[in-house]
C-alpha cells in the first residue's frame, strides 16, 4: 500500500503518512507509487540534449569545413575579395566553440541518461547557456530549468543517482 500523495509505502493500518504526513483515508489500495517529475521528463531530456548536440556538431563541423576549405579560395571562385587573415581565425574559433558545446551537450545527455550525480549540474549550467540559441535551444533549455531546477527535483535526482 502506498500513499496516494507522496508514493511512500505504508503499514496496512497505518494512519498517517510517514514521509508526508498526509492522513490516510478510507482503505488504501495496492498501486505502485507515481513516479516523480524527474523520473517521468529525465529520459526525453537526455535524447532531446543528444540530438540538440548532434545538430551542433554537424554545424561546427560544417563552420570548420567552411573556414578551411572554401574561404581560402573564394577569390578564386569569383567571388569578393575576403580579408582572410582575419576572418579565418575568426570563423575557426566560432567553429571550435560550437564543438565544444556539442561536446559538452553529448555529455550532459549520457550523463543524463546514465543518471549521473554531475549530470544534472551540467546540465543546469548548459541550459542557462542554451536559452539564447533561439528557437530550439530556448525551448530546450526552458524544459531543462523546469525539469532539474527546483529544490525537490534536486532531490529525487540525487535519489535516482544514487539507486543506480
Amino acid at each position: 500500500m502506498f500513499c496516494d500523495a507522496c508514493g511512500a509505502e505504508l503499514a496496512s493500518q497505518q494512519q498517517f503518512c510517514s514521509r508526508c504526513g498526509k492522513k490516510v483515508v478510507g482503505g488504501t489500495s495496492l498501486a505502485y507509487p507515481r513516479p516523480g517529475r524527474v523520473q517521468e521528463h529525465i529520459r526525453l531530456l537526455g535524447i532531446l540534449w543528444l540530438a540538440m548536440s548532434a545538430l551542433n556538431a554537424v554545424a561546427g563541423f560544417a563552420i570548420l569545413l567552411f573556414a578551411n576549405a572554401i574561404l581560402p579560395h573564394l577569390g578564386e571562385m569569383g567571388g569578393p575579395p575576403v580579408p582572410e587573415g582575419f576572418l579565418r581565425p575568426i570563423v575557426n574559433i566560432l567553429g571550435i566553440y560550437i564543438l565544444v558545446k556539442a561536446a559538452l551537450g553529448f555529455g550532459a545527455g549520457w550523463g543524463l541518461l546514465q543518471r549521473e550525480s554531475w549530470a544534472r549540474m551540467l546540465t543546469l549550467v548548459l541550459s542557462f547557456f542554451a536559452l539564447f540559441h533561439v528557437p530550439f535551444g530556448t525551448a530546450l533549455g526552458i524544459y531543462s530549468l523546469w525539469v532539474l531546477l527546483p529544490g525537490p527535483s534536486e532531490k529525487e535526482y540525487d535519489g535516482m543517482a544514487k539507486a543506480a
